[in-house]
C-alpha cells in the first residue's frame, strides 16, 4: 500500500475519472464511496471511461469467471490508454485487495493495484500515479487479523473498512440515478465456510453504527432513492459486535419512516440465524418489502456439514412457512452450490426435493469451484468438471422451471410495484423482486414515472417476470 515518494508531485487539476463496478452491490456502495472521495479531492466525475484520464476498475474476487471478468475489465481500459486520452488504469476491490502484488506482477497494463488501504487517501494515490510515480501493491494479508477477535472491540479499531465512511453523508457520490439505492450494513464475517475465501480479504464483521446508516439513508432520499436496499455479507449478524443482536429490528422501523423513503429490502440472511424476531420484522413492519434472500447453499445435511454450515430440509422449509404465515405473498430466493467435494447423487437428490418444496421465487445455481486459500479446495472427493456442469445443467432446469411455476402462481396477485424505467414500456419490481436478480414486473396499461409506487394486479407471467395491470 506504499507510494514511492521522492519529492512531491506536482498538483494536477481538473483530471477526470471513470469508475467501473464489477460485482455486487456492496461493491457497488464502495464505488460511490471512492467516487465521493475523489470528487472531495478534485476529481471530475465522468460516465464513460474512454472520455477519462483516469479509470478505476472496482474488481470482484469472489469466483473464477468473476475474476476473469475483471482482468478482461481492466485490460479493456488500459487499450484506452494508446488513444491519448486515458493516463492511467487502476485496480480496487475484491481482487486487488485479494491477490495485492501478485496481480499487479501479473497484469502490468494496470498502472497500479490499490487495496482497501489506500481509500482514505484515494484522490491523493491517483494523482501521484498519474503524476509518474510508482506505486507498490501490498502484499494479502488475511484482513481478520486486523480486527479483534472479540466483536464488541471492533468498534474501536482504525483499519479501513470500504463503505463504512463516517461524517458527511458527502463522502458518497451516487453514480446511478435510479429509485433503487443500496446502503450498507456491515463488512466482513466471522463465519468459516469451506468453500469461501470472503472474510479472508473482506475482514471480520463490523456493524456501522445506526446512526450513520441512518444519515446514509435520509441522504439517498435526498438524492430520489425511493427504494434502500440494506447490504452486507451476513444481514443477520447486525449489530453483534455493537452490542445488541436485535438492532436490525429496531433499526428496519425507522429506516422506513425516512421521509422519501417508499420500500426497504434487507438481503442475505444466514438461515441458520434468521431468528424469530427478525422474520417477524421483515413480514410485518410497514414500509419494509416481506423478502426473504436466504442463504441455503444447499440442502442436504451431510453437504451442509462440510460446508460448515447447518440445516436440512426440514428446518429449512419450517422456516419458510414462519413466513409465509405471516405474509402469504413474501418472496423468497436463495443460492446453492452444486458439485461440492464428495456429494452424492442422493445428496444431489435431496437438494432438488427441497427446492420443489420451497417454492423458491428465484434461485442462483452455481457450481463448486476450488477458492485459493478455502479448506474444501484441500478435500478429497472432487467431482470432475463434466459432472459438476452436468449436475448445474439438472438444477438449472429443474429451477427455471420452479421459477416460471412460482411466478405463474402470483397471476391474480395485487403487487406495489416501484417504477424503474419507462424507456420501452413501464418496468420495475414488485416486493417479492430484488434488484437485478429476481425478474422485473411489466405494466401493461396505465401512466407511471420513474420512481412511482404503483398498485397493480398480475395479470401473466413469464419466467421470472410478471406482467400486471394498474389498479
Amino acid at each position: 500500500m506504499t507510494t514511492d515518494t521522492g519529492s512531491p508531485a506536482a498538483p494536477i487539476s481538473g483530471l477526470s475519472v471513470a469508475m467501473v463496478t464489477l460485482g455486487c452491490a456492496r461493491n457497488e456502495v464502495d464505488s460511490e464511496e471512492l467516487a465521493g472521495r475523489l470528487e472531495a479531492g478534485g476529481f471530475r466525475l465522468v460516465t464513460d471511461p474512454a472520455d477519462a484520464d483516469t479509470v478505476v476498475v472496482n474488481t470482484c474476487g469472489f469466483v473464477e469467471q468473476a475474476k476473469k471478468d475483471s482482468v478482461d475489465t481492466l485490460l479493456e481500459a488500459a487499450d484506452l490508454k494508446s488513444s491519448g486520452r486515458t493516463q492511467a488504469v487502476v485496480a480496487v476491490g475484491c481482487m486487488a485487495e485479494r491477490y495485492g502484488k501478485e496481480l499487479a506482477d501479473s497484469l502490468p497494463e494496470a498502472d497500479a493495484v490499490l487495496g482497501f488501504d489506500d481509500y482514505p487517501d484515494i484522490a491523493d494515490r491517483l494523482r501521484s500515479i498519474v503524476a509518474g510515480e510508482q506505486h507498490h501493491a501490498h502484499t494479502p494479508q488475511d484482513r481478520r487479523l486486523l480486527l479483534p477477535i472479540t466483536p464488541v472491540e471492533r468498534s474501536l479499531s482504525t483499519t479501513p473498512v470500504p463503505g463504512h465512511a463516517s461524517g458527511p453523508a458527502s463522502l458518497r457520490r451516487r453514480l446511478d440515478a435510479g429509485p433503487t439505492a443500496s446502503l450498507k450494513l456491515a463488512s466482513g464475517c466471522d463465519r468459516r465456510c469451506t468453500f469461501c475465501a470472503i472474510p479472508s480479504f473482506r475482514g471480520s464483521f463490523v456493524s456501522r453504527r445506526p446512526s450513520d446508516v441512518l444519515q446514509e439513508a435520509r441522504w439517498l432520499a435526498e438524492q430520489g432513492a425511493r427504494e434502500l436496499f440494506l447490504v452486507s455479507e451476513n444481514s443477520t449478524s447486525y449489530g453483534k459486535d455493537l452490542g445488541d443482536l436485535r438492532l436490525l429490528e429496531t433499526l428496519l422501523p425507522e429506516l422506513a419512516a425516512v421521509d422519501g423513503i417508499a420500500r426497504v429490502r434487507v438481503s442475505y440472511l444466514q438461515p441458520a440465524e434468521t431468528r424469530p424476531g427478525l422474520v417477524e420484522a421483515i413480514a410485518r413492519t410497514p414500509g419494509v418489502a416481506p423478502y426473504f434472500d436466504l442463504s441455503f447453499q444447499h440442502a442436504s445435511a451431510t453437504v451442509l456439514r462440510r460446508m460448515r454450515r447447518f440445516g436440512d430440509p426440514e428446518t429449512f422449509l419450517e422456516l419458510l412457512e414462519r413466513a409465509r404465515a405471516l405474509a402469504p405473498t413474501a418472496g423468497a430466493r436463495s443460492n446453492v452450490i452444486v458439485g461440492f467435494p464428495g456429494e452424492t447423487e442422493e445428496e444431489l437428490e435431496t437438494l432438488c426435493d427441497f427446492l420443489v418444496a420451497a417454492r423458491l421465487d428465484v434461485t442462483g445455481v452455481f457450481g463448486y469451484s476450488d477458492e485459493d486459500g478455502t479448506e474444501a479446495a484441500t478435500y478429497d472427493g472432487k467431482l470432475d468438471e463434466d459432472e459438476i456442469r452436468a449436475r448445474v445443467d439438472h438444477v438449472t432446469g429443474l429451477v427455471e422451471e420452479l421459477t416460471a411455476q412460482r411466478a405463474a402462481d402470483r397471476i391474480g396477485e395485487e403487487v406495489e410495484v416501484l417504477v424503474e424505467s419507462t424507456d420501452d414500456g413501464v418496468e420495475g419490481r414488485s416486493a417479492h423482486q430484488g434488484p437485478e436478480v429476481d425478474g422485473s414486473t411489466y405494466l401493461v396499461d396505465g401512466d407511471a414515472q420513474v420512481g412511482d409506487l404503483v398498485r397493480a394486479v398480475v395479470v401473466d407471467s413469464e419466467g421470472a417476470d410478471l406482467y400486471a395491470r394498474a389498479l
